[in-house]
């Protein structure tokens, strides 16, 4: 190792979508400076191998369904071809000189390498020690977690990263997972003319939503195609061996997975396997022990200051610290972090809102892009027992002048979770064509804790499907 260090005011490890605003907010407005240490690529999971190329994929199969539902619309199909050009463009071909650019703008200097921890304020980059003057700022985020199925890891199965990637459709595919990842993966290979079978462990799709979001999901997807199969998990993957193309290794062919569910043993035969079984924390490497901590999530308090390490200098944001693994949640986390740092550098109180991530307990909003879309915001209706709310719900199918307006074929449902003591919301979750774009007007509620009576006087324009709103509204009245 270098004997000199170079010093910046801010050092932060990962160059995702959260780390980048961590950056930024730490020196906007002064002269400080910071570092982005990368081992990949600026922009992170997010820009190249997750949310982005993704919803690339997606798009063109809501595009299509609703152009199908319109009468005077022709609408042949997808050209498998230009979807997948698309989503090189949004990807940039694994570019990230512009990111980089952006970075170089902003003065914020990109180190590439694997940083780790080595003793309080110091980072080491490949040899290289750097110094921080005020904060390191841990945004490494997650890696895809995958199960010990015997012949699984040898078959080469899919993650995440390679199914928002692939070249060429598979005729065949099994996904691993009932979650997000897993939904949304099934949506858009179905959609670009992939036969797939879902195996979800447990007994519903997204069980961490309402149920009726996952039982609409699963009837969706079984109505495009797809085989969904609960309670259902591979024991055992045979596969022909691998093989090096000097360019990297590749399968030797289908594989065969075999099953275990309700009816007992089955097998089935694919041509490619994704797995979409969670995530853990990209720490290993990281050089917790350095600073006294375990590896695994780095625990954080509301500022983002790592739990049991002195000092207020070492920050946790994004999926790392588990606390919403979502990417505008880590994007929210690295301006409050990035607000914080500024703060305690010039000496300043943290006495205002604004340095508190409050939104991460129990006002997080997400959107699932299957086909119909799920969109929720705060507390389900369990979440909100269970918290010891005075709960009161209220729902209905999203049936009004804009939705029959917006495609021949609307079907949709709406859900609000009320406290009746307060007369507030404290959750609201939507399933439909398109509702991700009206979920800003119930965070917008819950995150304000607006009181009910208030809302009756946010008038939704007609003929537009946020009139919905007033129909719950309605109904709630009686």
């Amino acid at each position: 190792m270098s004997s000199a260090s170079i010093e910046y005011d801010v050092i932060v490890i990962g160059g995702g979508p959260a780390g980048e605003n961590a950056a930024a907010y730490a020196i906007a407005g002064n002269d400080r400076t910071a570092a982005i240490v990368e081992r990949e690529l600026i922009g992170g999971e997010c820009s190249y191998w997750a949310c982005i190329p993704s919803k690339a994929l997606l798009r063109p199969g809501h595009v299509l369904a609703s152009a199908r539902s319109m009468p005077g619309v022709s609408a042949a199909g997808l050209d498998v071809e230009a979807v997948l050009r698309r989503r090189d463009a949004f990807v940039h071909d694994h570019d990230d000189s512009a990111q980089v650019d952006w970075a170089e703008h902003s003065r914020i200097e990109v180190v590439r390498g694997t940083g780790r921890l080595t003793g309080e304020r110091l980072v080491e980059v490949d040899g290289q020690q750097l110094r921080a003057r005020h904060a390191v700022v841990l945004a490494t985020g997650t890696t895809a977690n995958i199960p010990t199925v015997p012949g699984l890891r040898d078959a080469l199965p899919w993650i995440s990263r390679d199914v928002t990637n692939l070249h060429e459709v598979p005729r065949r595919v099994a996904v691993v997972g009932g979650g997000v990842v897993a939904s949304e993966a099934a949506t858009w290979l179905a959609a670009l003319g992939a036969e797939v079978t879902l195996l979800v462990r447990g007994s519903a799709l997204l069980a961490s939503a309402e149920p009726f979001a996952g039982e609409r999901v699963a009837a969706a997807l079984t109505e495009a195609g797809v085989r969904v199969r609960f309670g259902t998990e591979p024991s055992a993957v045979e596969r022909p061996a691998a093989k090096d193309t000097g360019e990297g290794w590749i399968h030797g062919g289908p594989a065969t997975v075999r099953l275990r569910g309700p009816q007992g043993e089955s097998e089935i035969e694919v041509d490619e396997i994704v797995v979409a079984a969670g995530r853990a924390p990209s720490t290993e490497r990281l050089g917790l022990a350095a600073v006294g901590l375990p590896d695994g999530y780095v625990t954080v308090d509301d500022h983002l200051t790592v739990r049991g390490v002195e000092g207020h200098w070492l920050y946790a944001i994004g999926d790392v610290n588990h606390r919403a693994a979502l990417t505008h949640m880590g994007k929210y986390q690295a301006r409050v972090c990035g607000d914080v740092i500024r703060a305690r550098a010039d000496g300043k109180p943290l006495d205002d809102a604004r340095f508190v991530a409050s939104s991460d307990h129990g006002r997080v909003p997400q959107v699932v892009f299957t086909a119909p879309e799920v969109a929720s915001v705060g507390l389900t209706e369990a979440a909100a027992r269970d918290a010891g709310h005075a709960v009161e719900t209220v729902d209905l199918d999203i049936a009004v002048a804009g939705s029959s307006l917006a495609r021949d074929d609307y079907a949709g449902h709406a859900k609000l979770v009320l406290d009746s003591a307060t007369d507030t919301l404290l959750g609201a979750t939507f399933v439909g064509p398109d509702v991700g774009e009206q979920l800003h007007a119930a965070t917008i509620a819950v995150v304000g804790r607006v009181p009910l009576a208030t809302l009756w006087h946010a008038v939704p324009a007609f003929p537009a499907v946020s009139e919905f709103w007033l129909r719950l509204l309605e109904a709630r009245r009686g």
